[in-house]
């Protein structure tokens, strides 16, 4: 288990030193996780060495959500003096986030429709 949970740890380490050093707009864990699959697809030997613990801790993962409840509790006066603020901003991010996948869905259907050219009707 520990060396696992240390492979873990180093690969967030280095997603974390490649961030800083790259300036990269992305989280250093997420690089990290990037590194790890990657490292897993060129030697999937390695999958089951760190089984066991990573599904351990994804079976535990909702423990990881305490910290931020506990963060909300600790806050809830400033969340309320705000709540027509956050949630403007909740319903305009949600409306944009879907107008966006719409407009997506319809450039790539006409997308498509133009790369596959005009049909015959029969």
């Amino acid at each position: 288990m520990i060396p696992a949970l240390a492979t873990l740890l180093v690969f967030q380490l280095l997603g974390e030193v490649a961030v800083r050093l790259t300036g990269a707009p992305v989280p250093g864990p997420v690089v990290g996780l990037a590194l790890l699959l990657l490292a897993l697809l060129l030697r999937p030997s390695a999958l089951e060495a760190i089984k066991p613990t990573t599904q351990g801790l994804l079976q535990h993962l909702s423990l990881l959500f305490v910290p931020a409840g506990v963060g909300v509790m600790q806050h809830l006066q400033r969340l309320g003096d705000e709540a027509l603020a956050l949630g403007v901003a909740l319903v305009v991010s949600t409306l944009l986030g879907l107008l966006a996948t719409a407009f997506t869905l319809l450039a790539l259907m006409h997308w498509q429709a133009r790369r596959e050219g005009p049909r015959d009707g029969g």
